[in-house]
């Protein structure tokens, strides 16, 4: 083996060779201005961006952030409070409000009522989250419009008693991931689910991904956002309406049938991390497991929704509903 010792030294004066564009060897001093590289300086404006091409002349021009993703042009955004407190004020549904921590004044004070009256979440966030939402200027206020209005409750679950249908709901607790929740959505409407009920916080943003996941579901099914899902089961019962809970911790097994699914019924999800909520599952008046065979112990949680429901349009279907 040959040993670093064993190799001729190179004179420290030693000379590099240079090659110009023909693969010919050339002087360095006698390069041509094609062979040389460009200094770093030049060709670039102040910004750090191409000056060559910033106007989008060679189509080269390369974003400035290349690290960034793109902002979702589905959403549709409101920068300052003045626009958010007209949008509350004539009734636009937005997802979720986000103002400067630290900032109190008579405008806050009626968007922060006009939110909680319509259910809205809202978050005061420092200056970071505000410039990391967008690049615009904010004014220290930012909003998401929602692509679809919300539903009452209420008004849904009395519509489908007057019309004599049986209702079938779905309740879903801290399902945060876009992507599933309009998989869960284009599951319901497949199944049959008259509406699909969300937490007012920890609740996934329905956006772009989640119109798009469900195949157009959420355009079709209604969804209606709870401040608190506690009351909103107790109202169900109270309404006649069977709080079914799909939880890995159930000793009844989904596939015993022990379980009548034909009359009025909602199912109740949680999501794959941390499961239903201990006071929403105290609440259920079943609890049901769904049976596996493999080594894996768990679903992803819009395939056990989609087992779950499908269960129900199952047992409905042979009795003749």
């Amino acid at each position: 083996m040959e040993k670093r010792t064993d190799r001729p030294e190179r004179p420290l004066n030693e000379r590099r060779t240079f090659y110009n564009s023909e693969n010919r060897p050339v002087n360095r001093d006698d390069r041509s201005g094609d062979d040389r590289r460009e200094p770093r300086g030049e060709g670039r404006d102040d910004r750090g961006g191409d000056a060559r091409d910033s106007r989008g002349g060679g189509g080269d021009y390369k974003p400035r952030y290349p690290h960034k993703p793109a902002a979702d042009r589905s959403i549709d955004m409101l920068f300052g409070l003045r626009p958010i407190l007209e949008a509350l004020g004539a009734g636009r549904t937005l997802e979720k409000i986000y103002l400067l921590r630290g900032t109190k004044n008579s405008v806050t004070q009626e968007i922060t009522e006009l939110a909680k009256a319509a259910n809205v979440p809202m978050s005061l966030v420092p200056i970071e989250k505000l410039n990391d939402l967008t690049r615009k200027n904010h004014q220290g206020a930012v909003a998401f419009v929602s692509p679809i209005d919300y539903q009452p409750l209420d008004s849904i679950l009395a519509g489908l008693y007057e019309e004599g249908k049986t209702p079938l709901l779905l309740l879903l607790d801290r399902i945060t991931d876009v992507r599933n929740f309009g998989s869960i959505a284009r599951n319901a409407e497949c199944m049959g689910v008259h509406a699909i009920v969300v937490p007012s916080r920890g609740a996934a943003q329905i956006n772009g991904d989640a119109l798009k996941t469900s195949a157009g579901a959420l355009n079709l099914i209604p969804v209606c956002r709870e401040p608190n899902l506690k009351e909103t089961i107790s109202f169900l019962q109270q309404s006649g309406v069977t709080v079914i809970a799909c939880t890995e911790k159930s000793d009844a097994s989904l596939e015993a049938g022990t379980v009548d699914m034909t009359g009025p019924v909602a199912v109740l999800m949680g999501s794959e991390e941390d499961g239903i909520s201990p006071e929403y599952l105290k609440l259920a008046d079943y609890k049901l497991r769904i049976p596996m065979a493999g080594q894996i112990g768990s679903l992803n949680v819009s395939v056990a929704s989609g087992i779950m429901l499908f269960e129900v349009l199952r047992q409905r279907l042979k009795s003749g509903q």
